[in-house]
């Protein structure tokens, strides 16, 4: 009799070695959730009290380039002395340089393996910027009584994917005007209200403390910074070459700041494009994980519907210009409130419109884009909208958290 070898390609095996760790993952940590909750049925009203799982907070931070904005309302729980436990995908995440005494970081892996201990957790609050709560396989454990979202840029809270902050008890917000879709979603789909707190914006209080102590370049060279977005609607997938080309062929020096997604999910095309440009002396890619030394060197950025547009405009005041603000809005919970995406109607009127047509005059028509009073003052007038209470997010989101913890617990102890 013969035999066929078998063979399985690198691709299907890597594929099936992560559906397996995430399987034994999920059933390691259901098991210990069923013998926590065997205890507790056999020890009783006792029991539940003395669940040693039990965490008051909990943060978790996906990735760390989140970390900054966690930083600000870590340093405030850890001034209060009060603790936190910090859930964290990277190994090599910020946190665990800092010399905390009551922040408690534990890195607990990514994809599955992490939503499995995120699902069997006891804890009082949990906060995060991962959106889709309850959605994909990141869902509402029974044993936490209340989770909070908090934005990582200032832009439309309804630009998250379908049902992105549905399942939520909580939205922290950076500005007023991100309340009316989160209730108008609620309204369409017979959701209970959230809370809905406006705090700032954590890491743009961060950045701006940190950009303030990075020195002007030396012998500086007028610089473009070129920092899109990522999917088949953003700067990259849509122009790539045809805008990259004549930069990198001007006199100017080029940086392009790829988003984080674009490294996952589009890594052929910077691949390409990485091996294009290899020999371009006046081209740098930038992949740190703060986005401000590049917005720093930048005289002016080329983007399209990507938040870094306000990073930019907000810490450095600086004209941007945009080649495309157009995106397919389907898969987005913003399409069902009928509304046009606020990033978009406002990057309108704070930017400078290029078209395919400037590529290839790309720098002459740099060269004559003026900043001016007006765009100026509309710069400042949406700051002052979406970056409300500037300074104060760390604080406001410990105030908030600590607050509702306390209502919680005070409304337990009533019932009983």
């Amino acid at each position: 009799m013969n035999f066929l070898p078998l063979y399985i390609d690198p691709g299907t095996g890597s594929m099936l070695f992560s559906i397996l760790i995430g399987a034994a993952a999920t059933l390691f940590f259901l098991a210990k959730a069923l013998l926590l909750k065997l205890k507790l049925i056999f020890a009783g009203k006792k029991g539940v009290q003395d669940d040693k799982s039990y965490k008051k907070f909990v943060f978790y931070c996906e990735d760390k380039r989140y970390s900054t904005v966690f930083q600000p309302v870590l340093d405030e729980f850890e001034k209060r002395q009060i603790e936190v436990t910090y859930y964290t995908g990277s190994q090599d995440d910020p946190v665990f340089n800092t010399e905390y005494e009551f922040i408690k970081p534990e890195f607990i892996g990514t994809g599955n393996v992490a939503y499995a201990k995120l699902n069997m957790l006891s804890a009082g609050i949990v906060l995060m910027t991962t959106p889709g709560l309850q959605v994909y396989q990141l869902k509402r454990s029974k044993n936490v009584k209340h989770y909070s979202h908090i934005f990582h840029s200032c832009t439309d809270s309804s630009m998250y994917r379908l049902f992105g902050l549905d399942f939520f008890d909580s939205v922290l917000m950076t500005g007023d005007y991100q309340a009316e879709d989160i209730r108008l979603l609620e309204k369409q789909r017979n959701l209970p209200a959230k809370d809905l707190i406006t705090v700032g914006c954590t890491y743009l209080d961060l950045l701006k403390e940190k950009m303030a102590t990075i020195p002007e370049e030396e012998n500086h060279e007028f610089t473009v910074l070129v920092s899109p977005s990522w999917g088949k609607s953003a700067l990259l997938s849509l122009y790539g070459e045809k805008l990259l080309d004549p930069l990198v062929n001007s006199k100017m020096r080029i940086i392009i700041r790829p988003h984080p997604q674009s490294r996952i999910s589009e890594k052929e095309m910077l691949e390409r494009l990485l091996e294009r440009y290899k020999d371009k002396s006046n081209l740098e890619w930038d992949n740190e994980r703060d986005n401000i030394y590049s917005l720093k060197k930048a005289d002016i950025m080329i983007s399209d519907f990507s938040g870094i547009v306000y990073d930019y405009t907000f810490l450095c005041d600086k004209p941007v210009m945009y080649a495309n603000s157009e995106m397919d809005l389907l898969p987005y919970d913003i399409y069902d409130t009928g509304h046009e995406p606020w990033a978009v109607t406002t990057l309108q009127k704070i930017g400078i419109p290029i078209k395919e047509s400037d590529f290839e005059n790309i720098e002459e028509v740099i060269k004559n884009a003026s900043d001016s009073p007006e765009l100026a003052r509309l710069r400042a007038y949406y700051k002052a909208e979406s970056w409300q209470h500037i300074g104060e997010a760390g604080k406001l989101t410990a105030d908030y958290l600590i607050s509702k913890l306390s209502d919680i617990e005070n409304s337990k102890d009533n019932k009983k």
